[in-house]
C-alpha cells in the first residue's frame, strides 16, 4: 500500500518504509456517533500491533486522498458502511512524532445510526465491534483496553459538549 506525504514535499512511500524526522504521512481517525451519543468502536485483530485493543476506525491515506476521503474509505473498508462527506466534522489535526514513521493525524466525526447487524467488518483488521457510551470507552481506556489517539479528550467529550 502506498501512503501519502504532505503535498508540499511531493513524496510517496511504500507502507512500512522508514521516514525521515521531517517527513509525515497522513493518518485519519474516523469516529462515528449515533443519536444515543454512543460511539461505534472496533477491536483490533490479534495479529495486528496493539492486539485486541479497542479503538475508533482509521488508517493511512492513499495517494491523492484528502483527509475526509481517507476517513470515508476507512469506514467503508473496515465496517462496510457508507457515510456522506457532508456529515463529517473535522475535530482537529495534529502532528505526531513516532520513530521512523511521523504522521499528521486528521480526526473526523460522523453521525450514523447503523445497526451492528448491518456491518460487514473487514476480518483482517477488525475482530469485534460495538456501540459504546462515553463512560464505557473511558472504562476501557482506564483498563488499558482502548487505544486513545490524539484529540481523544475532544472526541470523548463531544456527547457532553457537542459544539466542537
Amino acid at each position: 500500500m502506498v501512503c501519502l506525504f504532505t503535498k508540499l514535499k511531493n513524496k510517496i512511500a511504500i507502507r512500512g518504509s522508514k521516514l525521515n524526522h521531517d517527513d509525515f504521512h497522513l493518518v485519519v481517525n474516523a469516529w462515528i456517533i449515533n443519536d444515543k451519543n454512543e460511539f461505534l468502536i472496533t477491536q483490533r485483530v490479534a495479529t495486528k500491533s496493539h492486539p485486541l485493543m479497542w479503538e475508533c476506525t482509521g488508517g493511512s491515506a492513499l495517494i491523492n486522498e484528502t483527509p475526509i476521503d481517507a476517513a470515508i474509505r476507512e469506514i467503508n473498508e473496515e465496517l462496510g458502511i457508507k457515510v456522506e462527506k457532508d456529515t463529517g466534522i473535522l475535530v482537529g489535526t495534529t502532528r505526531r512524532y513516532y520513530k521512523n514513521c511521523p504522521d499528521i493525524l486528521s480526526v473526523w466525526l460522523f453521525k450514523s445510526n447503523v445497526s451492528i447487524e448491518d456491518l460487514k467488518i473487514q476480518s483482517e483488521e477488525v475482530k469485534d465491534v460495538m456501540w459504546a457510551s462515553r463512560e464505557k470507552i473511558i472504562n476501557l481506556f482506564n483498563e488499558g483496553k482502548f487505544e486513545a489517539n490524539s484529540l481523544f479528550d475532544k472526541i470523548i467529550n463531544y456527547c457532553v459538549c457537542p459544539n466542537i
